[in-house]
């Protein structure tokens, strides 16, 4: 069997930006949910067994105590903030397992979900089902994979090093120099994209690195240069590393015969009723039916 793990954030905020509006019997707006709705089901009915959602309950964490200028949800729009409890709960009448974030982000989530499932030798391949770069360093090898559904690309750690130049194991490194806008951090003055790519390939850590530019691989450039910049930022380099990491101990499930879908509640019609979603409930049955078959 496989496992899908999907970021419902992301899923949210494409859908939210990508389906016309629409409001449920009250007149709040469900565009976004009924579109991750649909996509998460057409998931199911194209064969999925085993599946979790990961949304960001609150878009603060604890990196926000880390660091003042970490992501808050200043700025993200009302009605879409406003979807998120509707999707978990939708979801969970769905049959879907879901993890609401409070304390850890999605992203922490979809890494404990995916370290946890790769530790059950049942499993055959590992989907995390989302383009964000942070998850790049939770892939190893051809068993743990990022998906990105939007693109029908399918991203192993040789790809992983295609894109980054750097192996999955250095991805916090690289986001530590290099920052994160998505995160609200800013990363190492005067490390790019290719300097980051370069150094960590030779040195796959922080701690790796020689403090002594003349001790660098003569093949990159700019060594010196470099060197003054990450060592004068030393304690800000390893608190985005930090920023960047995604933890492994968020409690996600106890086996993955967990995840295993097993078709919708008795509330999931009344889900549908309120996102005025007939169709959603009809193929929803459908598809438990035939599994059941």
């Amino acid at each position: 069997m496989d496992v899908y793990l999907i970021d419902g954030t992301y899923e949210l905020f494409r859908h939210f930006f990508a389906v016309p509006s629409a409001n449920d019997v009250n007149g709040q707006e469900i565009g976004a949910v009924r579109g991750v709705l649909t996509s998460v089901l057409s998931m199911i009915e194209k064969g999925t067994t085993h599946l979790g959602v990961a949304t960001d309950h609150v878009v603060e964490s604890f990196r926000n105590n880390l660091y003042p200028g970490y992501k808050t949800s200043e700025g993200v729009a009302p009605e879409l903030l406003s979807q998120f409890p509707i999707l978990e709960e939708a979801l969970a009448a769905m049959g879907v397992v879901v993890w609401p974030m409070v304390e850890f982000e999605a992203d922490d989530a979809l890494a404990s979900a995916a370290a946890k499932s790769a530790q059950d030798g049942h499993v055959g391949k590992v989907f995390i089902c989302t383009p964000d770069k942070d998850l790049g360093q939770c892939v190893a090898g051809t068993r743990v994979v990022q998906m990105d559904r939007r693109k029908d690309l399918v991203r192993d750690e040789a790809g992983v090093v295609a894109k980054f130049g750097v192996s999955p194991q250095s991805i916090p490194d690289y986001l530590a120099v290099v920052g994160d806008s998505a995160d609200g951090f800013p990363g190492v003055a005067g490390w790019g994209q290719k300097a980051a790519a370069l150094v960590l390939s030779q040195y796959p850590h922080l701690e790796d690195v020689p403090k002594d530019w003349r001790e660098w691989d003569p093949s990159i450039k700019r060594a010196r240069a470099l060197s003054e910049s990450l060592f004068s930022a030393w304690d800000d380099a390893l608190l985005f590393r930090i920023l960047a990491t995604l933890r492994l101990d968020v409690p996600v499930f106890d086996t993955v015969e967990d995840l295993r879908w097993k078709g919708p509640l008795t509330t999931f019609e009344d889900q549908c009723r309120r996102l005025k979603a007939p169709d959603l409930l009809r193929r929803t049955k459908a598809a438990a039916s035939k599994r059941s078959e």
